[in-house]
């Protein structure tokens, strides 16, 4: 896992210049494909679905399926290697996938600009126990109210649609 610290940063720098230049507000740049029944939040705005692969097959999987959907990817950091790195004790497995469409991100932006602190959009892959890796996510209509953006609401179902269709990329055989 280590080679995914952090990939990519300098598309990081390009997502900052496209989101600052005031991309234009199409949010069809997306590709969709057949989406998933939408899972459910927790209390806490996470919503978190089982992989059916393993923890490479399923970073593997999202990152094929973000590209396949057009989608801009940021980078990956794998937090657990960091915290081996670190000398931190009991941080197995995690890796954090950044991703996301200017053209839709930036609406939300508009709308609160404090919800930039919510993009790009992340995935958490995770191993929670031996052999269960898991897929999470942050609910966008949680993120909605969150900031209090009430006029963007098709907008945040078309976003957590592509987050549930990219999840789905790993939760089948």
């Amino acid at each position: 896992m280590s080679n995914y610290l952090f990939r990519d940063s300098s598309a990081v720098v390009v997502a900052v210049i496209l989101t600052m230049g005031g991309a234009s507000a199409n949010a069809q740049g997306v590709q969709q494909a057949a989406l998933p029944a939408a899972p459910t939040a927790n209390a806490a705005g996470v919503i978190a679905v089982p992989s059916a692969y393993g923890m490479v097959e399923t970073v593997e999987r999202l990152q094929k399926d973000i590209a396949a959907k057009g989608v801009m990817f940021f980078g990956a950091v794998d937090q657990g290697g960091l915290a081996a790195v670190s000398g931190v004790p009991g941080i197995g497995p995690s890796v954090l996938l950044m991703f996301g469409n200017p053209p839709l991100g930036t609406q939300f932006l508009g709308g609160n600009q404090q919800s930039g602190l919510d993009w790009p959009v992340r995935i958490l892959v995770y191993l929670e126990a031996p052999g269960k890796v898991m897929i999470a996510w942050t609910d966008f209509a949680w993120i909605a109210r969150r900031h209090g953006i009430t006029t963007l609401d098709p907008q945040f179902k078309m976003a957590g649609e592509v987050a549930a269709s990219i999840a789905s990329a790993a939760q089948k055989r």
